[in-house]
């Protein structure tokens, strides 16, 4: 994350994004609500380092990605993006392999569920990294908005491969094409938004929702996220095969012994992730 000078101590205000751990749950928050949590460099890779983080982090078991203020993340921060072209800097074009593609990488297939709690507006690439998580809980007063072409450049953060998935190829099109921003009711109507609760309630209802997920079998739930990806690409015979591989896997896992003792016993299982 992002530090302030060294004779300066840092503190969680400071930080561009915050990571907070609680019983096996980390929440990744973009923390640039001045700028409406836009991206600009320092965030990027203070971002793709927490996410680096928590995906290593045996005791994290369910990861949540949040934002400060009124806004989840309205994507790349423009300000930084026009002193870059207007420098005609290169680095500016290395951002998406080097920032957003790792970004987007680690949100869609790290092995513990991901929750993006969508607190406000999640435009361009903030819109793309809540479409890579697995669920995205929506509070009632946000939106989406694919803004892309808005300021002449093509969609990026895996859009073109997530956006298509969650509101099928017409209807993708049509909002990459055409931005404007989704309501929260809409987006769940048409698949984008998992559920949309009241704003006030959006932090309590993740909550519950994370600690649900982080007491489940973790392995699992990597195991199902890495057979949706491979099979949202895949004939069918490679898709069975790889199946059948992490069902192997996971059928090996304490997790699994400890669910089939319960069942016998008639008794609720208790996971540790293994």
């Amino acid at each position: 994350m992002t530090q302030p000078p060294a004779d300066q101590p840092a503190s969680p205000e400071q930080h561009t994004v915050v990571v907070e751990r609680a019983a096996g749950v980390a929440t990744v928050r973009f923390n640039r609500p001045e700028a409406m949590n836009s991206l600009d460099t320092p965030t990027k890779v203070a971002l793709l380092e927490a996410l680096q983080d928590v995906a290593a982090d045996p005791g994290v078991r369910c990861v949540v990605l949040t934002g400060s203020g009124r806004a989840f993340c309205v994507g790349q921060d423009l300000k930084e993006h026009i002193k870059l072209l207007q420098a005609e800097d290169q680095s500016l074009w290395r951002t998406v392999p080097e920032h957003y593609n790792p970004i987007v990488t680690l949100l869609a297939t790290m092995d513990k569920p991901v929750i993006a709690a969508v607190n406000g507006v999640a435009a361009g690439a903030g819109a793309a990294f809540a479409m890579a998580a697995d669920l995205r809980i929506v509070a009632d007063t946000a939106g989406f908005n694919l803004a892309f072409v808005g300021i002449a450049l093509s969609c990026d953060s895996g859009s073109s491969w997530s956006l298509p998935r969650l509101v099928g190829t017409a209807k993708a099109k049509e909002l990459l094409l055409l931005p404007r921003t989704v309501p929260a009711d809409e987006a769940a109507a048409i698949g984008l938004a998992t559920e949309v609760v009241p704003a006030d309630q959006l932090a309590d209802h993740v909550a519950a929702l994370a600690a649900r997920l982080a007491a489940g079998p973790t392995r699992a739930y990597g195991a199902v996220r890495r057979a949706v990806e491979v099979s949202a690409g895949a004939p069918l015979e490679q898709a069975l095969e790889h199946e059948a591989g992490l069902m192997a896997e996971t059928g090996a896992s304490a997790d699994h012994r400890a669910a089939v003792a319960a069942f016998l016993a008639k008794e609720t299982p208790v996971f540790t992730g293994e």
